[in-house]
Parts: structure tokens; C-alpha cells; sequence
């Protein structure tokens, strides 16, 4: 690893001798009523170099050789300009702005239509706070764009989202309540609009019907992004009203009376464009391949968008979900011989239970102001409320006869979230060196309040058998739970995890030769006070960041990163000791390169992470215990690659790799030094490929196809036992057809065409437990745009 570093450095340096031999362009394309137009092609022409301007109309091309070149920018739908331009070596000239003719609400109809069907897109959103293109950072970053979401029928969070990603694990804990996603060997944190939303037992799995894209961030993002986890984050970022006036509705059916429908409007509420409206809703059932499952599921999403002035506009957005839900401890099948005993549709669930009932509510704020050209500040305030009345299952014993003692526990739960976050991004120079400035303020509070302290058993000794697993009502009948007090007052001490942190962050890019070679300097200071069933940690630390990222010309960059992170902890340990938060560092070297314009890109990254303190579950808890082991330091070491995009005309290819090396590096406990660290797979592959017929008879009929593998699973919680068995391999294959003219879409996909019996799981004292996947099944999606 360390000499992969020392050859990205010297390739590094050595380039700058060619970067000395060229020079670059920049400008600015504004529309007739002189607004900033974004999104235009800019290339020279007999040449592939070229950009794409930003949101604020803005362009550079780098790295071209010193001569007279013609520039022509263009928009699919309008009329091409042209201008001839003369490029000085060394030198950066400017380009008088450019105006196309039309008005700002002629060019988004056209930008609308142009930018569907992307698989890639080169910016982040500025929820991230990086204004730069993802090219230009050194980080691997992988955006899962609307349209990669629309073709393989992904609903939610839970479903199928991370093939997308490198790395990307999910152990299907607590069904589709909420995700834990894994990658380079931890919890990757759970952000929405750039808002680390992460808790011990959530978010509710956000609903694809508001959400625009999804951003993954590999390695620490904790200076910019709040208190993150060294391994990463995911980002959901949010549908919001882009001044077009349209609209989509949208059918859904599928296997196991699954019926969805959703409606997506967008549009203006004054003639002159300054109040804008989004408005998302959508209503589903969803039964299971298991009996007695089922999830059910609405939301609906405004968002008022309006222009104050000409740089200050105001965004307020309100999301609502509710999922009434059976048991989510139904999803666990238990036995002592193994995984896959039992047959798939196998549940422990009972037709009687009461169901599990969420009202999860958002309203977020948002005020960004452009100073000037050059600089922007945005503030925004987040209220969080989620409010669950339920219950779970587990079990008291599993005997080798098959003989089960269930039992279901109350689980009413109450997580609020509030948010403040104020950061300003500007760019400015000092002589031949240009600066990307980034300084924030973040501040945040979690109270999560639970009520687990019930439980009712459901049976006595050999009245409930897997081999003969009789139904009806419970020998001891279904529970009764009592929530005559307040959830503050049921859930005491022990039932409560809150958090309260203030953060400060500043980081300046710097950038030499024309922005060819870009280095990061950046840090944060985070304070955080923590009650973890009633143990209470502060903390204080300042984590730095350092990184590197060098064009090699207009479409390729390598990079190198060290970065720090601080995470505070939840957990109670047996000994009664204090829990520790999680500190670690990732170095990171990589290349990103884009292919034909853009229309399809590559990342390559290595890593290597140091986490300090990572939680486990104690392999000596009992039924009902949820006591932590925390391991000394852990080692991940891993590859990624990534590619999206349009491979040719038609073609769209969403492919990665993964090698994940995570070990416990150091221990208390000798032994463990040198065990896996639970929750990931070794190696991870996955593909999805769809391709549309472009010409003659056929137009617009299309086929997908796509896999997802995992090799060398770890189960979910280390157990420290010897002669325990393995999780399997695992392959799902899943593909389509579909059929799109004008306005209309049909796409029926069908899930795990081989019908093979998956799942994960995990050894759990003298027996083990597994959570089955469904086998082949299909849903068909019909959608109409207006």
C-alpha cells in the first residue's frame, strides 16, 4: 500500500512539467434574461476536451493546448453557438459570457428533457457541500441516480439499492423498518439532505417516491458532514421543485399482493416563477412470501420552494411516512442444525399479534444567498419525529428436538432529531493559486426513548414445534401490553440514548497550474455530550484532513487522502465500563476517470482504515440482553471499483467490485486479535445492464439484466465460538423488459430468476438464527409523464 502511495505522488509531481505546456478557458452562459444557465455543453471543437457549466452558468476547461480554437456550446434542443477563442500556455483566459437566447423557463423544459435517463452524473448536490465536480474530489463518491432507481424498480432504502455501490452490504436486520448498510467494515451513516439522521435502531427506510438520488461517500466525511462513521456515509437527497411545470404517475403490481401507485408534481405558483411546488404521494400494500407478513405503507412529501430576490431563495419541505407493519421479529427463523433448515416461507409469526405502527415526520428549511459570483452561504434547520407503537419476537430457547419457547417483547419507541447547519462555499485566488473555501457551523440533538421493559411469553415447553409447528392461538394467548404511562416513564433510564454535539469546520482547496493540481487542507472541531443508557461520555476532538487530487488531463484525476474521524457510541457493557467512541483514519489513494464526454465513468480506489473501539454484541448475552464488547483497534484494507453509464448509444452498465480485508488488529483478548470483524462480505460484486433498441420495428423496447454476489460472508455479530458453520455464498440474478415511447414506460422485472433460497444470518448461543429472502418474484410498473 505505501508504495502505491509514493507512485501516485511521483506521478503527481512529474505531470506538472506537461501541465506547464498548456493553459485553459473559462466563462459564463447566461439566458436571455440574464439569468445563469447550467447544464450546457462547452467543448472545442476537433478536440474531446471539453465542460459542462455549473449552477451558476460557469465553465473552465483545463489543461489544452497553447492555439486558437473554435468554442461551441450547445443544449440538446436549441440552437448551437460558436466563438473562436485563443489559448495562451500558462495562462487561464477569460471568455466574454455567452447568452443563448431563450428565457430561463424555455431552457429547464429543455434540461428537463435532455437529462433523462442518466446513469451518471458528474455533480454532487450541494447537501454535501463540496462545490466541485466529483472528478475534482479526492474521495470516492458514487451517486445512484432517478433513473438507475426507475429501471430496477426500487421502492425503498431496503430494496436493492446498494448493488449499485462497491462494497455495499445489508443484513437484512429488522426487514424493511429500517437499513443498516455496511461497506469497508462498519456502518456506513444515514444522512438525508446532507443531516446525519443515523440512530441505534433507525431511520425508517425512506420511500423512493421523494427521493431524487442517493450520494455515497467511502472513507470519513466527519469534518464537513457531523459525526460519521470512518467508513463512510450515504446521503438521500430529496426531490425539489425545478421551476418546470410536469408531472408523473406512476402503477405498480407485483408478487405477494403488492399494489403501489404514486404521483410526482411540479410546478409554479405565481406566473412569474418565484414560488415554485413539489409534491410527491404515494399509498402501497405489501404482503410477504412468509404468511401473516405484511408492510404497509403511505407518504407524502410538499415542498415550497420560493426566489426572495435574485440570489436568496427559501425552501421549506415537509415529509411525512407511516408504515403499519406485522412483528418485525417474524423475519428471525430458528433452529440448532444450521442455516436454511426450514423451508423458506417457514415464520414463527402468529396470525394474532398486533401489528407495529410508525408516523415518521420531517419539516426541513432551507435559505441559500448568493453574495456574488464567487461566494454562497446556505443556512438550514431540520425537526425529526418519530413516534412507533409495536411490539417484537424473539425466543427463550431452542432445543435440538425442535421444541421453541417465543416470546414477544413491547417495543414503542420515540426518536426526535433536531438540525442546524450553516456553511458558506466560496472561491477567490492569492496570486497563481486558486482557493475553494468551505466553513461551517453544524449542531444537532438525539433523543431516542424506548420501551422494551414488557414481555409476554407465547409458550410453555413443547407446545410449539418447527417440525410441526401447530397454529392458533399461543398456549399462554397474545399479549396485553400496558401504556397507561408516558413512554418517558416506561422507558426510565435504562431506555434512553440521546446526543448533543456542536461542530465547526473549515477546509481550503488549493489550487495550482490553472486548477490542475489540487490540495485539500481541512479539519474539524466536534464536542459531544452523550447519555447512553444512563452512562453519560463528553468528548472533544479535532480531526484533520489532508488530500491530493491531480488532473492528468480533462477527463482523468488521481488522488490520495488521509482523513480522521471521532464517532461517540451507544451501547451498555457487561463490566459496567465505559463505552468509547470510535476513532479512526483512512488513507485512500485512487483514479477517477470519464469516458466519451462523460457519458460513463470509472473510479478506482484502495483504502486502508484504522477504527479505535468498534462495538459487537457480547457473545455471552442471554435472551433479552444487549450488552457490547468493544474491540481494541480493527484493520480494513480493500479495492473498489466502480463504472456508470452510457457505454455506447442504448447501453447503460452499472458495474463494481469490492475486496473487503477486515480484522481485528488488536484486543484485550489475544485471541480475537486476527478474527473478522462480523457484518461484511470479502468479495462483492454486481452488475446491472439494460440496453434499449434504438432504431426500426423495435424502438424503445429494451432488456435488463443484473447479478449481485457476496463471497466469504461474515454473519452479523461475532460470537468468538470455534467449529460454527459459515454463511454461504450468495447469487441473485434478476432482469427484465420494458417498452418507452413519448410519454409512457412499462417495465416488468423479475427478482431472483434461479429461485435460489437466500439469506443471512447469524450462530446465536447454542443454536443459529437466519432471515430468508423471497424466491423468484416479479413486479410490472406502468408510468405516465405530463
Amino acid at each position: 500500500m505505501s508504495k502505491l502511495y509514493l507512485y501516485t505522488l511521483l506521478l503527481c509531481f512529474c505531470s506538472s512539467a506537461v501541465f506547464a505546456q498548456t493553459g485553459g478557458l473559462r466563462g459564463k452562459i447566461t439566458s436571455a434574461d440574464g439569468n445563469p444557465v447550467e447544464a450546457v455543453t462547452v467543448r472545442l471543437k476537433g478536440t474531446r476536451q471539453g465542460a459542462m457549466s455549473t449552477a451558476e452558468g460557469t465553465y473552465e476547461v483545463k489543461n489544452i493546448k497553447a492555439g486558437e480554437y473554435t468554442l461551441q456550446v450547445s443544449l440538446i434542443g436549441l440552437e448551437t453557438k460558436e466563438q473562436i477563442v485563443s489559448v495562451q500556455a500558462g495562462q487561464v483566459t477569460d471568455v466574454p459570457t455567452i447568452t443563448l437566447n431563450e428565457n430561463t423557463n424555455q431552457l429547464q423544459e429543455v434540461m428537463v428533457t435532455a437529462g433523462r435517463g442518466k446513469y451518471t452524473d458528474p455533480t454532487i448536490s450541494s447537501s454535501l457541500r463540496l462545490a466541485a465536480p466529483v472528478i475534482e474530489i479526492p474521495q470516492n463518491i458514487q451517486l445512484v441516480t432517478s433513473k438507475v432507481l426507475a429501471d430496477q424498480l426500487v421502492t425503498s432504502m431496503s430494496d436493492g439499492v446498494i448493488r449499485n455501490v462497491s462494497g455495499a452490504t445489508k443484513l437484512e436486520h429488522w426487514g424493511d423498518m429500517y437499513s443498516r448498510i455496511n461497506a469497508r467494515g462498519g456502518r456506513l451513516s444515514a444522512f438525508r439532505n446532507g443531516m446525519n439522521i443515523t440512530s441505534s435502531w433507525g431511520p425508517l427506510n425512506e420511500d423512493m417516491s421523494f427521493v431524487d438520488h442517493i450520494e455515497f461517500v467511502k472513507g470519513p466525511a466527519g469534518f464537513m458532514m457531523s459525526n460519521g462513521d470512518p467508513t463512510g456515509i450515504y446521503n438521500v437527497v430529496t426531490k425539489r421543485p425545478t421551476g418546470v411545470t410536469k408531472g408523473e404517475a406512476s402503477l405498480l403490481l407485483g408478487s405477494y399482493d403488492f399494489y403501489r401507485a404514486s404521483l410526482d408534481l411540479d410546478g409554479k405558483l405565481s406566473a412569474d416563477g418565484r414560488l415554485l411546488y413539489r409534491f410527491n404521494a404515494m399509498g402501497q400494500t405489501k404482503n410477504s412470501f412468509r404468511p401473516y407478513e405484511f408492510n404497509n405503507r403511505y407518504s407524502i412529501a410538499p415542498v415550497i420552494s420560493y426566489r426572495l430576490s435574485d440570489r436568496t431563495t427559501l425552501t421549506a419541505e415537509y415529509i411525512y411516512q407511516y408504515s403499519k407493519m406485522s412483528n418485525v421479529g417474524s423475519f428471525y427463523v430458528f433452529d440448532t442444525r444450521g442455516y436454511g433448515t426450514l423451508p423458506r416461507d417457514f415464520t414463527f409469526a402468529e396470525p394474532g399479534l398486533d401489528p407495529t405502527t410508525v408516523n415518521d415526520h420531517n419539516l426541513t428549511v432551507n435559505i441559500q444567498h448568493q453574495i456574488d459570483p464567487n461566494w454562497k452561504i446556505t443556512a438550514q434547520g431540520s425537526y425529526f419525529n418519530y413516534q412507533q407503537v409495536g411490539s417484537s419476537m424473539w425466543v427463550n430457547s431452542v432445543a435440538t428436538n425442535g421444541d421453541v419457547s417465543r416470546y414477544v417483547s413491547i417495543w414503542d419507541a420515540s426518536n426526535i432529531m433536531k438540525f442546524g447547519q450553516v456553511y458558506l462555499n466560496g472561491t477567490t485566488r492569492t496570486g497563481g493559486i486558486q482557493h475553494r473555501i468551505l466553513a461551517g457551523l453544524d449542531l444537532g440533538s438525539k433523543e431516542y426513548l424506548a420501551d422494551w421493559n414488557q414481555s409476554h411469553d407465547l409458550d410453555s415447553a413443547g407446545t410449539f414445534n418447527i417440525y410441526r409447528a401447530n397454529r392458533g392461538l399461543p398456549k399462554y394467548g397474545f399479549p396485553t401490553f400496558d401504556r397507561s404511562r408516558s413512554l418517558a416513564q416506561r422507558a426510565g433510564i435504562y431506555g434512553v440514548v440521546s446526543q448533543a454535539y456542536t461542530g465547526a469546520y473549515l477546509q481550503d482547496e488549493l489550487g495550482f497550474l490553472d486548477n490542475r493540481i489540487r490540495l485539500t487542507l481541512a479539519g474539524r472541531y466536534t464536542d459531544v455530550r452523550q447519555n447512553s443508557y444512563n452512562t453519560i461520555t463528553t468528548g472533544k476532538r479535532f480531526t484533520p484532513r489532508v488530500g491530493l487530487s491531480v488532473s492528468l488531463g480533462p477527463q482523468t484525476a488521481v488522488y490520495a487522502l488521509y482523513d480522521q474521524s471521532f464517532v461517540p457510541q451507544a451501547g451498555v457493557r457487561r463490566d459496567g465500563g465505559e463505552v468509547k467512541p470510535v476513532t479512526g483514519n483512512n488513507r485512500e489513494i485512487g483514479i477517477k476517470r470519464d469516458w466519451f464526454g462523460g457519458r460513463w465513468s470509472t473510479t478506482l480506489a484502495l483504502y486502508s482504515i484504522l477504527q479505535n473501539n468498534q462495538n459487537a454484541a457480547d457473545p455471552t448475552n442471554r435472551a433479552g440482553e444487549q450488552f457490547v464488547v468493544q474491540f481494541g483497534q480493527t484493520k480494513t484494507q480493500g479495492i473498489e471499483f466502480d463504472l456508470r453509464g452510457e457505454i455506447v448509444r442504448g447501453l447503460n452498465l452499472v458495474a463494481n467490485y469490492a475486496l473487503t480485508d477486515s480484522k481485528i488488529a488488536q484486543s484485550a483478548t489475544e485471541s480475537l486479535v486476527g478474527n473478522k470483524v462480523p457484518g461484511y462480505a470479502k468479495h462483492n460484486a454486481n452488475a446491472w445492464l439494460s440496453y434499449r433498441v434504438q432504431q426500426g420495428v423495435l424502438r424503445g423496447f429494451g432488456a435488463s439484466l443484473g447479478f449481485t454476489y457476496q463471497g466469504d460472508r461474515t454473519t452479523w455479530a461475532w460470537t468468538g465460538a470455534t467449529g460454527q458453520q459459515a454463511l454461504p455464498d450468495y447469487f441473485k440474478l434478476d432482469g427484465g423488459l420494458f417498452w418507452e415511447k413519448d410519454r409512457f414506460r412499462i417495465t416488468a422485472n423479475v427478482f431472483n430468476i434461479a429461485d435460489t433460497y437466500l439469506y443471512s444470518g447469524s450462530p446465536y448461543l447454542s443454536y443459529y438464527y437466519w432471515q430468508a429472502e423471497p424466491g423468484r418474484n416479479s413486479r410490472v410498473g406502468v408510468t405516465y409523464s405530463f
